[in-house]
């Protein structure tokens, strides 16, 4: 399967916002959008025994350093990308590690245990994408790294449901404490005020971060970070939507429709001009 059609078939919101970019630079970040599907699809296979999915995530680690007679036929175009935009190894194998995480970590105690796993499988993934957008300020690094935050901790609310099936739990344990709502009760899927609670309050941390990506993005490269601003459009759209609703997510599946998606990218590409 080539990167386009594994970007089609994803349904993601980081694919819907492509259509902001230049021919080149979508094929581009259609490319390494790719990588990353790839990379979390090893994860999340349930027909692959752990000790596989090391094996292959270890075999793309060599991949991205070096031609390899056992390699994916999709390596090649990764290498590629990676010796136009300058992108290093490292930049990559770290969101390999924040997705290897997954396979050997269940909970997390604190949000700063957390944070490392949001910064491997987001932030990190934002530092490359901007490489490819284009930026001229070194600020937006951080812009990067705060709306990756941004955008995981979302995530984190909306799948409590999906997580728990596959036994995760991403909300720290430190702030069910905080809000006396136990694992137990989590695990069976009981909706009360506390839970109600413990669900504003990792809002609140989300928002955080959404407002401090909307600080840190220098005004030169707000053109040329029009497709993360529209990812950021849809996220505050999908969580002030789980906010107006008192986070119901044991029972339902949150997002916006496709007409609220493309109201929001008109939005954002209206502001260019």
């Amino acid at each position: 399967m080539n990167a386009a059609k594994i970007t089609r078939t994803s349904k993601s919101n980081l694919a819907l916002a492509f259509v902001s970019l230049g021919r080149e630079r979508r094929g581009d970040i259609t490319t390494f959008y790719a990588f990353c599907r790839v990379i979390d699809d090893i994860a999340d296979d349930v027909d692959l025994r752990t000790e596989e999915k090391r094996r292959r995530l270890n075999g793309w680690r060599e991949w991205l350093r070096k031609a390899r007679p056992d390699e994916s036929s999709f390596a090649a175009d990764v290498r590629q990308l990676m010796e136009k935009y300058a992108l290093t190894p490292e930049m990559l194998e770290e969101i390999i590690a924040g997705v290897e995480m997954d396979l050997s970590i269940k909970r997390y105690q604190t949000f700063d245990e957390l944070r490392v796993y949001c910064y491997r499988v987001a932030s990190a993934v934002g530092l490359v994408s901007i490489e490819i957008f284009g930026y001229r300020n070194p600020a937006c690094k951080e812009y990067a790294v705060q709306l990756g935050l941004a955008l995981q901790v979302t995530n984190i609310i909306r799948d409590v449901r999906k997580d728990l099936r596959a036994d995760r739990i991403y909300l720290p344990l430190e702030d069910l404490a905080r809000f006396n709502y136990s694992e137990k009760e989590l695990q069976d899927r009981q909706y009360n005020d506390r839970f109600v609670q413990l669900m504003q309050f990792e809002a609140g941390r989300a928002r955080h971060f959404f407002a401090r990506a909307a600080e840190t993005l220098p005004r030169e490269d707000r053109k040329s970070m029009v497709a993360a601003e529209i990812m950021a459009s849809i996220y505050r759209g999908l969580l002030r939507r789980m906010e107006l609703d008192k986070f119901r997510v044991f029972e339902k599946e949150y997002g916006l429709n496709k007409l609220e998606k493309a109201a929001r990218i008109a939005t954002q590409l209206l502001k260019l001009f």
